[in-house]
């Protein structure tokens, strides 16, 4: 899934190669990735891109008093052309479930992998009348989030941390990849009870947050759409390594099932060299 580091390397591409062009076509291919009916996407055509922006992992393209929002769920992706394909896209047939063109001939294909479909598009008149955006907790890269800021999002929750960095509604932006790298860093279990953190706890994760993020956002900026999730596993030091060597102390980065998807971490650093149980583990045991 995109994560903060990579939807702002979008939103920075999308920045510096379509503010100022004028929609010539606004396509839909899955009628079902559609979440908004007024204002019509058709409205969209003819009108020019202002500001392009990222509210947690949602990109948002205004187009004057109107905005295309647009969230790439698990398996979604933008596909950029330099020259649009003159190819006709057939709805269900098709990866690509809506189609972007500018009037120079550009444009981008936003894609989903997979038959499970939740990437999601919205047109509205104001971002915060998508749900998802109005809900959303702070961003961690934001001047105003301090230290204190985390502190206070902690405090009292009986939640393990792993948890509550990727809860949409208490930080914005942060997945399951970086929540990871997050906890790595600041050596950390996945597992610890956000309330029980102490002083020292909360100061390690608040600099693990912001420096892994700072250098994910980094590596992402410039980069061209279809660099960016290369570019992405390249800076993992235990997220999807399960079975290599940590970077850190050597030993073995161990994965983890849980709800719909595993997690990763190194028990050396992370967890006094215990290893997780694995629930993956547990029901071929039954």
């Amino acid at each position: 899934m995109p994560e903060m580091p990579e939807v702002e390397g979008l939103v920075g591409f999308l920045r510096g190669r379509t503010i100022g062009l004028e929609v010539a076509q606004a396509r839909l291919a899955q009628i079902a990735a559609l979440k908004t009916f007024d204002p019509r996407l058709d409205e969209l055509v003819g009108r020019t891109v202002t500001a392009v922006e990222r509210h947690g992992k949602f990109l948002d393209l205004a187009l004057g008093d109107m905005h295309l929002v647009f969230h790439l769920a698990k398996a979604g992706w933008l596909r950029w052309h330099e020259a649009l394909p003159a190819t006709v896209i057939k709805p269900g047939r098709s990866p690509i479930a809506l189609r972007v063109g500018f009037g120079d001939g550009s444009g981008f294909d936003l894609t989903e992998a997979g038959t499970k479909k939740s990437l999601a598009v919205y047109v509205v008149r104001d971002p915060q009348q998508v749900e998802g955006i109005a809900r959303l907790g702070p961003d961690p890269l934001g001047d105003d989030f301090t230290r204190e800021t985390l502190a206070g999002l902690l405090q009292g929750r009986r939640t393990q941390i792993k948890g509550v960095l990727r809860d949409q509604h208490t930080v914005a932006g942060i997945g399951n990849a970086y929540s990871d790298e997050i906890l790595h860093a600041a050596r950390m279990s996945p597992y610890a009870l956000a309330a029980n953190l102490g002083d020292e706890d909360v100061d390690r994760l608040y600099a693990a947050m912001r420096d892994t993020l700072t250098e994910a956002v980094g590596a992402a900026r410039g980069r061209p759409p279809a660099e960016l999730k290369d570019a992405k596993r390249r800076g993992m030091s235990v997220h999807a390594r399960a079975g290599e060597a940590c970077p850190v102390c050597g030993d073995t980065v161990r994965s983890v099932f849980l709800a719909d998807r595993s997690f990763e971490y190194c028990p050396t650093c992370q967890t006094g060299g215990k290893v997780l149980a694995d629930r993956r583990l547990s029901r071929l045991l039954k």
